[in-house]
């Protein structure tokens, strides 16, 4: 089968998560890892209130996850978050290649610079000019 970009929205019951942040976010990426996927990147989003309340939880530790791996391997993945008590809810979607590298980049703070703006320089030489004319 081929492998894919998936991104995977987790939100973390927030008293497991604040007792043991390392532990409750490495059990979501050991399970990846199991299904021999790799992690792009991983981090905490936010720690919020639920719009309704989810197995009696009424905040949750939001988490995204981007990962590649064997599209077979989604259904046992599903599977194992369902059955992790530290995940309260998750959603997997899939990642249109062409968008991989910029959310990747953007989920690690990495600011990818790729052009600069067009006649930038010009405009600001071109404005003083005026300035100094009139």
């Amino acid at each position: 089968m081929a492998t894919n970009c998936y991104d995977c929205f987790f939100i973390f019951d927030s008293n497991k998560y604040n007792r043991d942040p390392g532990g409750v976010a490495a059990t979501a990426q050991k399970a990846i890892e199991d299904l021999g996927g790799e992690i792009l990147a991983s981090r905490l989003w936010e720690e919020r209130k639920l719009a309704y309340p989810i197995e009696g939880h009424n905040k949750g530790t939001y988490w995204i996850t981007y990962f590649n791996i064997d599209s077979s391997k989604l259904v046992e993945f599903n599977r194992t978050c369902q059955l992790n008590d530290n995940i309260l809810r998750f959603l997997v979607t899939k990642v249109d290649p062409r968008l991989v590298d910029a959310l990747v980049a953007h989920a690690t703070g990495v600011n990818q610079v790729t052009e600069e703006q067009p006649g930038e320089e010009e405009a600001v030489a071109a404005g003083a000019g005026n300035e100094e004319a009139n």
